[in-house]
């Protein structure tokens, strides 16, 4: 019998042996970040759209196509977020975090959403964590970013994964350097792809992220960002590049990573991984310095960078299991409220216990345990007997009820 609805395109159910994958996920960005002094923080699943206007920018690829904006009944215009770092330094502003010992130090983990094509690890609701850094820029904030996104790839055990690096300048550097690009890209305006030639004066840069095969040829030749730098934003860079170093974080220079926001300065990165063919990126940031103040802050430099889930799992290829519970209790009937307290106790001293909740004989009740994957099953006979069986032998004891905590912990 087909199902009468499908869950919205581009979007997915988790199911509860792949909730499993992403705890373990979850796990390990906890342990690997609170360790590094990062706090956890939540905003809204949508934002005022300006926020995104101005904080994202208006020419980018998710302002102008792949936003879910909508007017709400106050008139009021709304964006589902499409990205993690925006609402955050809204609420850094907000809440006057400035105030506090700078850097702050944040991690966040949730749902985003764009109107993207979906394909294999990129969806139309998707699920991201990520950290920033806001309050500091020095280089050390921008290689304690990288490095904690390499450890995280390396405790999760993430195959084939290499580390892009570059750097955009300041926004004066940069802004000399997009009328060079312009001047270069006009010239070969013909050969350009549609899409990048309508943005040359918006977003030249973006014309490195292109798939057109003319365009490609073009940027081949293109003077880049990392060629020009000089100055502070030249000393900045190399620092960042001795401390990944001595931290032994290996990486590729890239000159054409430009990313796809308007708000990144200097330290751009992105890890991708070779299994995922196309969509090769798992994770990726930079440093981002005029952001808070675009949004109504004080000056405040920042460096931050998101990670897939999606991209992740599909990186680790693993299939989707549920954890077997430790034991699984088998009653007889009248025997149902021992049953339930003895799955309450073994449960309450942290054994992952079970029962039958659908009224199941007794050799049902056995066929479920064995079909839950429980190592031992508790029999309570008609009488009140007790036996503890190992569902892997058939190896089965006379127990005290009482004493099956004890038991089950030999």
């Amino acid at each position: 019998m087909s199902a009468r609805f499908q869950a919205p395109r581009g979007t997915f159910d988790v199911l509860p042996a792949e909730s499993e994958q992403r705890a373990r996920v979850y796990a390990a960005a906890t342990e690997v970040l609170s360790r590094a002094g990062y706090g956890r923080i939540e905003t809204p699943a949508f934002e005022d759209t300006e926020l995104f206007r101005r904080g994202v920018g208006e020419s980018t690829d998710i302002v102008t196509k792949e936003m879910f904006s909508f007017t709400d009944q106050g008139g009021r215009e709304l964006t589902l977020r499409p990205e993690g770092t925006a609402p955050i330094c809204r609420a850094y502003v907000e809440h006057g975090m400035h105030k506090l010992p700078q850097p702050v130090k944040l991690w966040y983990w949730g749902p985003y959403f764009r109107h993207e094509r979906p394909q294999a690890g990129r969806f139309r609701q998707f699920n991201q964590l990520g950290i920033e850094a806001i309050g500091s820029d020095s280089p050390l904030v921008d290689a304690e970013a990288i490095v904690l996104l390499d450890e995280l790839l390396r405790t999760l055990a993430v195959p084939g994964v290499r580390l892009r690096l570059g750097s955009l300048g300041s926004p004066e550097a940069r802004a000399a350097y997009r009328e060079e690009l312009r001047a270069y890209l006009r010239k070969h305006e013909d050969e350009l792809a549609p899409e990048v030639r309508a943005r040359i004066d918006q977003n030249p840069m973006r014309a490195f992220d292109s798939d057109h095969e003319g365009t490609k040829a073009v940027m081949a030749e293109a003077p880049t960002m990392l060629e020009r730098l000089d100055g502070e934003d030249k000393e900045h860079f190399e620092e960042v590049c001795r401390l990944l170093e001595h931290a032994g974080v290996a990486y590729e220079l890239d000159p054409t990573l430009v990313r796809g926001l308007d708000y990144y300065t200097r330290t751009v990165f992105e890890f991708t991984c070779d299994e995922l063919g196309a969509q090769s990126g798992v994770g990726g940031g930079g440093r981002y310095d005029g952001l808070v103040a675009e949004l109504g802050g004080p000056e405040t430099p920042a460096v931050g960078w998101a990670a897939g889930i999606e991209r992740i799992l599909l990186a680790l290829g693993e299939e989707p299991k549920v954890t077997p519970l430790d034991v699984f209790v088998v009653a007889a009937d009248g025997q149902r409220e021992r049953a339930m307290a003895a799955v309450t106790e073994l449960r309450r001293a942290g054994f992952r216990a079970d029962l039958d909740l659908a009224g199941r004989s007794l050799k049902g009740q056995m066929k479920q345990a064995d079909r839950s994957g429980a190592k031992r099953a508790v029999v309570i006979d008609e009488d009140g007997t007790t036996r503890l069986r190992d569902m892997e032998t058939g190896e089965q004891e006379e127990i005290a009820l009482g004493g099956l905590v004890e038991a089950l912990s030999r």
